[in-house]
């Protein structure tokens, strides 16, 4: 058994409370034995429109979110999967980046978000239109990493819609899925407990899906609904609404004895090209 922790967030466009929140619940998550912590998608910056995360993106490697993330790992002795951040690029926009650190401080994987959510969305305040990619700059990279919870391929919220992806990261050798998300309420209402739950069965892995819950500054509502999903497709805990820590211990062994019992991944005909 590994417990892990998922982390459910409001984050605001003040970096430094955003991230006093998320260390007050890291530390709840170490004190109540977790050996993982897993922050959602812009969890140290939302905020009032999508082109703000341009002027807070820091350098890859360099900078206060990033020494943060590498403090408080190394303090805790514990690993942090951090949700996503704004890392300038080369040239062009920057990325959307998942970093992993381990328990000693140690930097070990950067995802960037592959799928940048480029939609309309009707709510019950009319229509609002996302461009992402207005201040994004898609990733290109699968990426899976070995932690002390097992294989885990990362992803970021509206990659969740696009099965493929996770069917490559299983090729890989991922046992289990990070999905840090910011969901809006029409598309959560909809549709995001059945794509996570059918993320886990199809793969037979863990999901693991922090969340950003509530209203933020700029007037952006989202869905919340922090999951954890075991690779049979069940719900093993949630939080619905409101900053909060859910604390789960992974069975590894449970889920080896899935994929035993019910091999379909060995019954696969097509093969994903990578």
């Amino acid at each position: 058994m590994t417990r892990v922790a998922v982390l459910q967030m409001c984050s605001t466009p003040d970096v430094q409370e955003n991230l006093r929140d998320a260390l007050g619940l890291l530390r709840e998550a170490r004190e109540r034995g977790a050996v993982m912590g897993f922050l959602p998608e812009n969890f140290s910056f939302m905020g009032y429109k999508e082109q703000d995360r341009i002027e807070v993106a820091e350098n890859d490697g360099d900078g206060p979110v990033q020494q943060w993330l590498v403090e408080q790992s190394r303090a805790l002795g514990m690993w942090i999967v951090a949700g996503t951040l704004p890392l300038r690029q080369d040239e062009g926009l920057p990325s959307a980046s998942c970093l992993v650190f381990d328990d000693q401080g140690q930097r070990v994987a950067r995802y960037d978000k592959i799928h940048l959510f480029d939609v309309s969305v009707s709510g019950s305040e009319g229509a609002r239109r996302y461009r992402e990619s207005k201040a994004t700059r898609a990733g290109e990279e699968l990426l899976v990493v070995e932690t002390p919870a097992g294989r885990l391929g990362l992803s970021v919220c509206y990659d969740v819609r696009f099965p493929e992806l996770y069917r490559a990261l299983v090729d890989q050798g991922a046992e289990l899925f990070s999905v840090p998300s910011a969901f809006t309420v029409p598309t959560g209402r909809a549709h995001w407990e059945v794509l996570l739950r059918a993320r886990a069965i199809e793969n037979q892995a863990f999901v693991l899906a922090p969340a950003q819950s509530g209203k933020h500054v700029g007037g952006r509502d989202t869905w919340g609904d922090s999951m954890v999903v075991d690779p049979w497709g069940k719900v093993m805990a949630r939080r619905a609404a409101g900053v909060g820590a859910l604390l789960v211990d992974l069975d590894r062994e449970a889920q080896l004895e899935v994929r035993a019992k019910f091999p379909s991944l060995g019954h696969r005909k097509f093969k994903i090209r990578t």
